[in-house]
């Protein structure tokens, strides 16, 4: 195992594509803008990886699971930053990853996890696939002996509000999510990067922490309804559409 310098070594940042809402890409345009070396891995070569070498990235192609892919990423690179969507796969990839991180003697591996997951034990788990694979990566990673730095955000407000609830309210003024009566706190993307880029530039005094990040409050889809009064003419009115865990 070697260690890199921090000095000289640019930051890898994965998911660094990514479409709305992406936390990869906005870290990635805040590390450059902040005079940080970055190399930015992404899934393939379309308009959206050239768009980041135009910023100034060093851009390289590779799949998360594959071995000899995330050597070629993570040699020379002193700091990590380990997002990924959840799929099938999400559990290899964190393992893969942080194996190969090891050997390579990374200082700071901040890994992408999701606020669900605090209210996860050993003795108490979820219906969700998505959560049990969060907290299943996080555990992974404190056996690994890694110096991890966990992010915990809420839902994102991106994915939540501009997907998820814009065409109910475009084609119906209705305002439909799968949260029931509950309450959530969405954080938008831009911010979970910027808190991530303040951990990477200087990593040493988070080592070990976990940092639950959430939005300026906590409501209901109510509020949120009476949010988006505020910013149109019309009333959109809210409907608590099922809750699902998936």
């Amino acid at each position: 195992m070697t260690t890199q310098s921090s000095h000289v070594s640019p930051i890898l940042v994965t998911g660094a594509a990514g479409a709305v809402g992406s936390i990869g890409r906005n870290l990635t345009e805040m590390l450059l803008a902040k005079g940080a070396k970055v190399r930015a891995l992404v899934r393939r070569e379309d308009e959206r990886a050239g768009a980041l070498r135009q910023l100034g990235a060093e851009v390289m192609q590779g799949d998360l699971t594959d071995l000899i892919a995330m050597h070629r990423a993570i040699e020379g690179c002193a700091r990590v930053y380990f997002g990924m969507s959840v799929s099938a796969d999400y559990l290899t990839a964190t393992v893969n990853t942080a194996a190969v991180a090891r050997h390579h003697g990374v200082e700071a591996f901040v890994n992408m996890s999701q606020m669900t997951v605090t209210q996860m034990r050993i003795t108490e788990s979820t219906d969700s696939p998505q959560h049990k694979l969060h907290w299943l990566a996080e555990q992974a990673l404190s056996w690994s002996g890694l110096p991890v730095v966990t992010m915990r955000p809420t839902v994102s407000l991106e994915g939540f509000f501009r997907l998820f609830a814009a065409p109910g309210v475009r084609d119906a003024d209705e305002l439909a999510l799968p949260m029931g009566g509950g309450k959530t706190s969405p954080i938008s993307a831009v911010d979970v990067a910027r808190a991530v880029s303040v951990v990477l530039e200087d990593p040493t005094p988070h080592i070990g922490q976990i940092y639950n990040l959430t939005g300026f409050e906590s409501a209901d889809l109510e509020n949120y309804a009476r949010v988006l009064r505020g910013a149109r003419s019309d009333d959109p009115l809210s409907r608590r559409a099922p809750l699902r865990l998936e």
